[in-house]
């Protein structure tokens, strides 16, 4: 009967490849065999696709069938070859047309109904990019997969309503069969209007300005204080202040929760910045991603171009926090395993907020604790100096005063605190469009030293730090980067002495480097 061929994707974490489904019906004994590294979902599909077109009116051939998905050294895996599958095997048969370079990508279910799979638009920018943009997927998945510019989507329902499409005899099809709609939960609106709102969180006026430089920046923060001072409040308020993604970065974050994802279609862009809050019992795999077989994106990776916010930082297992190192640095997590490697964007804030003690009750006069200075160094040891060293913000967050209490609705919400950080962001984006970078933070060494090179007299303080040894290198440039933004806030071309003091003090009032 000759050789049937279409096209579907395999993805290794955001990397998505075009995979070539052949299908060969030979003359033999009855059977069903996918080569071609399938793993047991893929194996599975055998008797989806059997049932699936025997209720469609399209039953495959009684014959052995042998479909080949090519390269045949990339690990397939999930349910999203199914359709792909059935096309190859019913080109094969001659039962429809020539497919011409369509791509497939869709799980079968047994009545012959197409269902949704994750990771549509990663799969889908990999096949246009790679030439292919003609793609057929599931009905409920079309809206997420036309977000990609290119594309040419087409979804259906069932089997039987693509069979017909591309050719196949009417007369059998069961084209009366309409399944129900898919019930997918509407998503959230995404606006400040919805997120919590700085106003809420009384006093603390340091702290609020330390959470408007952290914004304005991107910059990482360390929260100390007093359980019930306001750590957790001011962290969840953050990703309010950052201004909503551009068109790339919205594709990346979406990409990634469409990978991620418990619900298997999206309807739009995510927009505003992501919040990651992961318990402090989380494992590494949680985290920074993994699993079984081809590792899956973590929380790290989620709150790509957001907040990943780690409350009672010193209760994570040591290891877990050290793994965060790479990602600080290069705004990328790569996880190797036997199966593959794969690559995620993981370009987040960090927010760290801890007890200064395992009581909590060393703040102040620390009167009421009950740890002994070993105990509070064993604590503070779990976050280690290297993971600390790249921490721009390490701020102290005293108890909250009657006062404070009394002022309450005198403060600044959210949006009015926004429209300075937006105003600050503009003004990296003008400075530092010629180095192809957004915000302060992601400043190279070599440029604060270089082109943007600030004077003697104005980093006097500064360099005597690090020649005391207060700094590090690494803290010496975090916090001319801290400078830059304290400046952008105030609308200047460029730091001066009093902006460097700002700076050194928010790196240093957690007494740390």
């Amino acid at each position: 009967m000759g050789v049937g061929r279409s096209y579907s994707v395999a993805l290794v974490g955001l990397n998505g490849y075009i995979v070539e489904v052949e299908a060969d019906i030979g003359q033999t004994l009855p059977n069903f065999v996918i080569l071609g590294l399938p793993d047991a979902a893929l194996n599975e599909a055998k008797e989806r696709i059997r049932s699936a077109a025997q209720n469609s009116g399209i039953p495959l051939s009684r014959r052995k069938i042998t479909a080949n998905l090519i390269p045949a050294s990339l690990p397939k895996r999930g349910s999203g070859f199914d359709l792909a599958i059935t096309m190859a095997v019913l080109r094969a048969a001659k039962d429809i047309r020539s497919i011409d370079g369509t791509v497939f990508i869709a799980e079968l279910g047994l009545d012959g109904r197409l269902r949704p799979v994750r990771g549509i638009l990663p799969a889908v920018m990999a096949g246009v990019l790679a030439g292919f943009p003609d793609i057929v997927v599931a009905e409920a998945n079309v809206a997420e997969a036309a977000l990609v510019p290119g594309a040419n989507v087409r979804g259906y329902k069932t089997l039987a309503r693509l069979a017909y499409d591309f050719g196949a005899d009417p007369k059998d099809l069961a084209l009366d069969y309409e399944p129900a709609d898919e019930d997918v939960p509407d998503a959230d609106v995404e606006s400040l209007a919805s997120a919590p709102d700085l106003c809420d969180v009384s006093g603390q006026g340091e702290a609020r300005r330390a959470l408007e430089v952290a914004a304005a920046g991107g910059h990482h923060m360390l929260l100390t204080g007093p359980p019930g001072a306001g750590k957790t409040m001011l962290a969840e308020r953050l990703p309010g202040l950052l201004p909503d993604l551009a068109d790339t970065a919205a594709m990346e974050v979406t990409a990634i929760h469409s990978l991620a994802a418990a619900q298997a279609s999206a309807v739009r862009l995510v927009r505003r910045p992501p919040f990651e809050n992961p318990h402090h019992s989380a494992t590494a795999a949680a985290i920074i991603g993994g699993g079984s077989g081809l590792p899956r994106p973590g929380a790290a990776s989620r709150a790509h171009r957001g907040v990943l916010f780690l409350d009672e930082a010193p209760e994570y297992e040591r290891r877990v926090l050290d793994a965060l190192r790479q990602p600080l640095e290069s705004g990328e997590l790569v996880i190797h395993r036997s199966a593959g490697t794969a690559a995620y964007p993981a370009r987040f804030q960090l927010v760290l907020a801890a007890n200064p003690c395992p009581c909590g009750k060393a703040s102040g006069k620390g009167m009421e604790c009950t740890c002994t200075a070993m105990m509070r160094r064993r604590y503070f040891g779990r976050m280690s100096g290297p993971l600390l060293d790249r921490v721009d913000i390490q701020l102290q967050v005293e108890r909250v005063s009657l006062a404070d209490f009394g002022s309450a609705g005198k403060e600044e919400d959210t949006r009015t605190v926004a429209a300075r950080v937006a105003a600050a962001r503009e003004r990296q984006l003008v400075r530092l469009n010629g180095l192809a970078l957004e915000t302060n933070a992601q400043v190279p060494g070599r440029s604060l030293r270089g082109e943007l090179r600030l004077s003697p007299g104005t980093t006097r303080i500064l360099d005597a730090a690090l020649e005391r040894g207060i700094l590090t290198a690494r803290g010496y440039d975090r916090v001319l980067r801290l400078a830059w933004t304290l400046a952008d806030l105030d609308l200047s071309d460029k730091p001066d002495a009093d902006h460097i003091g700002q700076a050194l003090g928010l790196r240093q009032a957690a007494g740390a480097a």
